[in-house]
């Protein structure tokens, strides 16, 4: 039994109270009577009284390792909540928990406010996942908390132990053209191959957008190739660059970043229908890691952007569906934050709009050490 689970609550105001429910919630389905670590997520209307929550979730966890942060909604495989003051919890009480030091080949769950952020951060430590902490606009700073103690710094990492752990991004773009040698100055680009931009963004689009009045830019956006074009999409070599404005006077494209000279660029999309299949795609992707010993997995971290959740799919989050789909029942805690932290295959990096995703097999056989480790590194309280 690997004795984890997850509760989410929802109240019309905030209060310390509610952190201690959910622990108790979870506590009680994990069928154990204190936890040795827990990840707690709050709404940002907790912001103000973020040490009083995580006070009240340890001691109703007689533990004092809880880690988690604020953003602007929670979710569990229960429901997802935004626009409402909520709490969720995953306590861990069996053989695997978050390490109070992680290990040093450990994929890192990582937290931080988007001020926070740092490239030599992001580049140290190995692999990370996890959210940026904001506020309800997805711009302002969220408050953060790592094993007990409130992250004055804007960051917290841990690592879950004794288990394994197998993580993915789902962008959710569809891809609208091949990449091509962009011409540009700094964030204009002039010429994608030997056509105007605009044009050939035209010329790659639907054909029902082509004859809008006004393009959709918040839907669109560039990919920058990182490295050889070739396999570049498929192996997932890119980042994404939004579009601001198009002049339809010299046919330039306005990126939201300036472009290196001789960058190789494609145009992408935002839809719905593309979000929900690369979502199928990671869910398959990362259950065959673990269905390979005929075991699923135990459960899962899914962190999700404002901009990808509910707020995209027309008031239900069909990615949060596919993934109860496939493993119903199985304890999940998430949250949706201003972006994500993903490990790519050229490192690790914020992305947005995206999905990250870590499904996790508890190990018993290998994650007694490790868990004996994290209990006296966590303490208890009495």
């Amino acid at each position: 039994m690997s004795q984890i689970a997850s509760a989410l609550a929802s109240a019309d105001k905030a209060d310390p109270e509610l952190a201690a429910a959910v622990v108790r919630a979870a506590l009680e389905r994990a069928g154990v009577g204190i936890a040795h670590s827990v990840l707690l997520f709050l709404t940002a209307d907790f912001a103000h009284m973020a040490h009083a929550a995580v006070v009240a979730a340890s001691r109703a966890a007689n533990c004092l390792q809880v880690t988690g942060c604020t953003a602007p909604g929670v979710f569990t495989e229960e429901d997802w909540v935004l626009d409402r003051p909520a709490a969720c919890a995953m306590v861990f009480g069996g053989d695997c928990g978050l390490a109070a030091h992680p290990p040093a080949d450990a994929p890192l769950l990582s937290l931080a406010a988007p001020n926070a952020v740092s490239s030599a951060w992001l580049k140290s430590g190995g692999r990370r996942y996890g959210l940026l902490s904001t506020d309800n606009s997805a711009h302002g700073a969220g408050r953060l908390w790592c094993h007990g103690k409130m992250a004055d710094d804007g960051r917290c990492e841990t690592a879950i132990v004794g288990a394994h752990t197998a993580i993915g991004v789902s962008r959710g773009m569809r891809i609208l053209g091949e990449p091509r040698p962009a011409t540009s100055n700094g964030r204009e680009v002039l010429k994608t191959g030997a056509h105007p931009a605009l044009s050939s963004l035209l010329r790659d689009l639907p054909l029902e957008m082509r004859e809008m009045e006004k393009l959709p830019f918040h839907l669109l956006a560039a990919g920058i190739i990182s490295g050889q074009p070739e396999h570049a999409i498929e192996e997932g070599r890119y980042s994404l660059v939004p579009l601001l404005s198009a002049n339809h006077d010299d046919r330039s494209v306005t990126l939201a970043m300036p472009l290196e000279s001789g960058a190789q660029i494609f145009w992408a999309m935002r839809q719905a229908l593309a979000a929900e299949n690369d979502m199928r795609r990671l869910v398959d992707e990362l259950a065959a890691q673990h269905e390979t010993d005929e075991t699923a997995p135990d459960f899962g971290l899914l962190f999700s952007c404002l901009g990808r959740g509910p707020y995209f799919f027309d008031g239900e989050d069909r990615d949060l569906a596919v993934l109860k789909a496939r493993f119903p029942g199985m304890p999940l805690i998430g949250a949706y934050g201003g972006g994500q932290i993903a490990p790519l295959l050229d490192g690790n990096r914020q992305v947005h709009n995206a999905v990250v995703l870590a499904l996790c097999r508890a190990d018993t056989l290998n994650s007694k050490a490790g868990t004996r480790a994290a209990k006296t590194k966590a303490g208890t309280l009495v």
